[in-house]
């Protein structure tokens, strides 16, 4: 059994703070081929597609995975971190046994 991803309280926040709920607008984060490590995560915000896996916090704010990305993802965490290097989302996955300094690129 594959387990979805999880969201952070972090991360909802963030999209409210954005406003990306009141555009019509999801949080999209899928997995394409590239990167330095062979797979990258595509971070955006994104109207939700009629196939994809919608993960919605208490505020109405949206995450959403295609089917595609959805067996890289499994039993990911999906947080926002603002450090001293930048404000971006995360992505903690289990599911990589490698990855590069950008936090972007991951391989399995």
């Amino acid at each position: 059994m594959t387990l979805p991803p999880k969201v952070t309280e972090r991360a909802f926040a963030r999209l409210a703070e954005i406003g990306a709920a009141a555009q019509g607008k999801a949080l999209r984060v899928a997995v394409e081929g590239g990167g330095c490590s062979g797979f990258q995560y595509l971070i955006e915000l994104d109207e939700p597609a009629e196939d994809d896996l919608v993960l919605e916090g208490a505020g109405g704010e949206r995450v959403v995975v295609d089917p595609v990305s959805l067996p890289f993802l499994a039993d990911a965490t999906i947080d926002f971190a603002d450090e001293l290097i930048g404000a971006r989302f995360v992505i903690d996955n289990p599911n990589a046994t490698a990855s590069c300094g950008c936090g972007t690129s991951f391989s399995i």
